[in-house]
Order: structure tokens, then sequence, then C-alpha cells
């Protein structure tokens, strides 16, 4: 096996830990947006070095407008919009309503890129839609309206976080966009975030500021240099069940024979539409 597939896989397994993570900080009374504003200021701390290191800054001031646009979407809304979804469901519910972003990113290909609904395409946006109604049974004490709409918005977040990604890498490093989009993104956490926090909250903050954000990045973006990133997304949805599998050990969360269904459709649609614009890409790319 590649050392690229291990370290995609250890990337997805330390993002499948944001949500233990917001759950366990949630016990200090901190708010989703003092726990996503250190969360990005601690990391912004440690890519500093390491983009120093890398090479240093070249973003021009034209970019800047850009970056401050994907950091709104992609960390203020993307970050705080799932860490509430924890909060106010479980670990479990809130990854696999995050995990509908496939839908959205198929749709918005469609319509903004053109790209072909295909049959396979079609078929797994019906297991994901069949899934997500599984998942969500609003006769649940856990599970509310409220989760259930933002937890969806969630999924919007994440494939515009997806999308705008691609724009983002084609000229810059990968480290240094990471570094602007975050910077960006703690300005409009500042007007929200409580900067005082218990002292015993503080390890749990660096710890996930340093792994599943910053060494997560730094594992995947190494991964990239022998795995194609179509095909490390297809690697990378891994990262629910790994999620699914902490929020049972540590907290116990537990899935109805009907969830677990939904929770398989979900991750086999992600899986399916990934296999499939990796196969776009192996096709368009074959010379004529």
């Amino acid at each position: 096996m590649k050392k690229g597939y291990i370290l995609v896989f250890l990337a997805a397994s330390m993002w499948g830990s944001l949500g233990i993570f917001a759950k366990l900080l949630y016990g200090f009374n901190l708010s989703s947006f003092t726990i996503v504003f250190y969360r990005v200021f601690l990391a912004l701390l440690l890519l500093l070095p390491y983009n120093l290191f890398r090479g240093g800054f070249t973003i021009g001031r034209k970019k800047l407008k850009f970056y401050a646009l994907y950091g709104f979407f992609s960390i203020f809304l993307f970050y705080t919009l799932y860490f509430y979804t924890v909060k106010i469901s479980s670990v479990s519910v809130a990854v696999l309503l995050l995990y509908t972003a496939p839908i959205y990113s198929t749709l918005m290909g469609y319509y903004l890129f053109k790209e072909p609904i295909t049959e396979k395409k079609a078929l797994a946006l019906g297991m994901v839609i069949t899934g997500v109604l599984l998942v969500v049974d609003l006769s649940g004490s856990r599970v509310t309206p409220l989760a259930v709409a933002l937890g969806l918005l969630t999924g919007v977040t994440y494939a515009l976080y997806g999308i705008l990604a691609k724009f983002a890498v084609r000229t810059e490093r990968p480290e240094e966009a990471l570094f602007y989009t975050l910077a960006f993104g703690m300005l409009f956490l500042v007007p929200f975030t409580n900067f005082k926090v218990p002292l015993e909250s503080v390890p749990y903050l660096f710890a996930l500021a340093f792994f599943p954000t910053f060494l997560g990045y730094i594992f995947y973006n190494h991964a990239l240099r022998e795995v194609e990133v179509s095909r490390a997304s297809i690697v990378a949805t891994v990262e629910p069940v790994v999620a699914l599998i902490l929020a049972f050990v540590i907290f116990r969360e537990t899935l109805t024979p009907r969830q677990l269904i939904g929770a398989a459709l979900i991750i086999g649609g992600s899986v399916i539409i990934h296999a499939t614009e990796s196969r776009e890409i192996e096709i368009t790319e074959e010379p004529n």
C-alpha cells in the first residue's frame, strides 16, 4: 500500500475526532464561536513558522477578497455550524448530516460547471437522500428540526469549502492558502468570541488545533504527492466511520438499526460519487 493512502487515512481519522473535541469542550461551558476561534487561532500559530520555513508568503492583495469570502464560508460558517449541530444533537447525527455534502457539490457542479449527472451519480444522490431520511428520526429526543436544518446547512458549507478550495490552490501553495483562509475566518469570529476560557480547557483546545487541524492537513497535503486528489477523497470517507466509532466508545452514542442503514447509505453514496469523479478525471486525462 502506498504511504500516501496511509497518510490520507490518518488525516481523515483525525478529522473524525472534530465532533469528539467539540463535545468535550462543551463540558467547559464554551460557546461554539469560542471553540472555533481558539481552534483557528492556535492552528495559525502553528502554521506561521511552517509557512515561513516552506517559502514564506507570496499571495498578493488582489487575492485577499477571495480569501475573505473563502474564510467566511469555510471557516466561520462551516466550523461554527458543525460544532453547534454537535451541541444540539450528537456527534453521530452531525457527522452524517455533514456528509450530505456530495448532494450539493454534485448539483453545484451541474449548474456552475456544467458537469453531467451520470446514472451512477444519480444513484448515489438517491442513496444519500434515502440515508438522511433514515438517520433523521424527528421523533427521537436528540434530533430536532433545528438540528436537522443546521446539519444540512453544514453540508452545504462543506460542499462550498471543497469547490472554493479548487480555486484556492490553483496557483498558491496549499499551506499558504490555508493560512489566509483561517486568518480571515478568525476575523469573522472575533466579535462573537468570549476570550476567557478555563485553564483546564486549554489542553483540549490545543489538541483540537494540532491534531485534526494542523497535523491532519499536513498529512493530507503530503499524501497528495503520491495519491490523486480524487482517489484521496474516496479514502477520506473513513472520516464519518471514525467519528461514529469514537462517539460510541467515548460517549456511548448509539444509532438505531434504521439509522445504521441510513449511515451506510450516506457513506456509500459519498464513496460512489468520489469514485465516479475519479474515473471522470482519468478519462479526461487520457491522451486522445
